[in-house]
């Protein structure tokens, strides 16, 4: 009966051991599209950033570095005798490569103080678009006031005040208090360069966030070019203008249409469609129609040409420090202190598939993280060094997360104690990804932790069973 005991003992070490051989050090950060989680190879890049002014207008230029010069959008490709989309954003990078860098920024005048302290998480609210449990575009467009009011189609950044309870993005407050937050300044002014939907038309995309991440008034600077009746693009490029009628798929792909060619569909060099063309296999349209922004959406240009040379984009915008549109833009002054937080799309990547930055101050005469510096003339000379700031993946990291018990620092946010004090960027990052895989991480901590007991008590069992049959001998 003793040697039994032994033996199952023996057993019960042997199933704990193997148990924690199967639990322990298999991994459980992998990308699972249908979860919206693709994790990128690197947690970190540099973004370099310079300020100036004329004391009428104002310039940023970025560079940061690119594998390739990502210029194209999603496209309408000839497939099969019929116009199919190709490009759509997905988990991580598109797979044809076909999703356009980017750089935004997002800037504010201290209207939104946590904006200072914690950057963009701030705008990152209850179940946004690529998370996990991201809100359907349908539930946004049904929406009485995000959807039908303004027109929103997919969950966007939105600030905290702007809902009644943090776990909530449909809790809207009343439409008469979002005009009062908006005309005390509490809106965030998004600069978005598109390196396929700015540089042809010389000018970024003016937006803000607020209640939801939204244009300025006035027009945007690209349309849809799909005629959702006739199932077939609205235009194609003009041939008496560029050569041709469309792109041609494997040259596209293969990136052999480089920045000085003709890879968009401007509305000045572009006509009608015409369905009765010959239409081969693998002629390609942009899906963009591209035109020069009016009114306040097109405050902000594209200084000189945004390249990409040898690994890098440079890209320089510039805007008037007064556009006299308070509760679009906010109004920079010399003298001022203004917070700034960083992002860049690169390798086809769209939607939170980007890196970001911890807020910094500019200085305009004032001393700051970055100093723009004082210029007379028409365009800055760029002699000051720039600003080296790391961006990092941030992952699925919610505003609500950050301010529940799930996280150990919400007590410190609570006191409003800035982020910077508390977290590097590479940590930032390797929390991010921990967030995304926290049920998993828990639940292999919880197997192996399990294993190891019965590993413990197969060994115990085992030992005792063994020094009383040597006693007893």
């Amino acid at each position: 009966m003793r040697r039994f005991g032994i033996y199952a003992a023996l057993v019960l070490f042997a199933g704990g051991l193997g148990a924690s051989w199967l639990t322990h050090g298999t991994g459980v950060v992998k990308d699972d599209p249908k979860k919206n989680i693709s994790v990128p190879k690197l947690l970190t890049v540099p973004l370099q950033v310079q300020a100036a002014y004329n004391g009428a207008d104002a310039y940023f230029r970025y560079r940061w570095p690119s594998p390739t010069a990502g210029i194209f959008h999603d496209v309408l490709r000839f497939t099969n005798g019929a116009w199919v989309v190709r490009g759509s954003a997905v988990p991580g990078p598109v797979p044809d490569g076909l999703h356009e860098d980017r750089v935004s920024m997002m800037l504010d005048d201290g209207s939104v103080p946590e904006f200072g302290r914690y950057g963009g998480y701030v705008a990152i609210g209850h179940r946004l678009a690529g998370f996990t449990d991201e809100v359907s575009g349908r539930e946004v467009r049904d929406h009485a006031y995000l959807g039908k009011k303004l027109g929103l189609d997919e969950p966007t950044k939105y600030l905290p005040a702007t809902r009644k309870g943090l776990g909530d993005w449909s809790a809207v407050v009343p439409e008469a208090e979002q005009d009062k937050l908006r005309g005390a300044g509490y809106f965030l002014d998004l600069w978005h360069w598109r390196a396929h939907r700015s540089s042809p038309v010389g000018q970024a995309d003016d937006q803000f966030v607020g209640v939801g991440r939204l244009g300025d008034s006035g027009r945007s600077p690209y349309a849809t070019n799909w005629d959702g009746d006739r199932k077939q693009p609205r235009l194609m490029l003009d041939p008496a203008k560029t050569g041709r009628t469309a792109l041609k798929w494997d040259a596209l792909v293969n990136k052999k249409i480089g920045q000085d060619d003709v890879y968009y569909l401007r509305e000045d060099q572009s006509v009608a469609f015409d369905p009765k063309a010959a239409w081969q296999e693998g002629d390609t349209i942009p899906r963009r129609i591209l035109r020069a922004a009016q009114g306040s959406r097109g405050d902000i240009g594209v200084s000189g040409r945004a390249r990409w040379t040898d690994g890098f984009w440079e890209v320089t915008l510039r805007r008037k420090m007064n556009t006299e549109k308070p509760t679009e833009d906010k109004i920079l002054r010399d003298g001022g202190v203004y917070q700034a937080a960083f992002a860049i799309h690169r390798q086809a990547t769209g939607g939170r598939w980007h890196y970001v930055s911890l807020p910094y101050t500019v200085g305009f005469g004032r001393q700051a993280e970055i100093p723009a510096a004082r210029f007379e003339g028409e365009a800055p000379d760029w002699r000051q060094a720039a600003t080296t700031i790391t961006l990092f993946y941030p992952g699925q990291v919610s505003w609500p997360h950050l301010n529940s018990a799930r996280h150990a620092g919400a007590e410190s946010i609570g006191k409003a104690v800035p982020v910077r004090y508390r977290h590097s960027e590479i940590q930032l990052a390797n929390y991010g990804i921990e967030a995304e895989f926290a049920d998993a991480i828990r639940r292999q901590w919880i197997f192996t932790l399990a294993a190891g007991v019965v590993l413990i008590v197969g060994f115990g069992i085992a030992i005792n069973l063994l020094l009383k049959r040597k006693q007893g001998a």
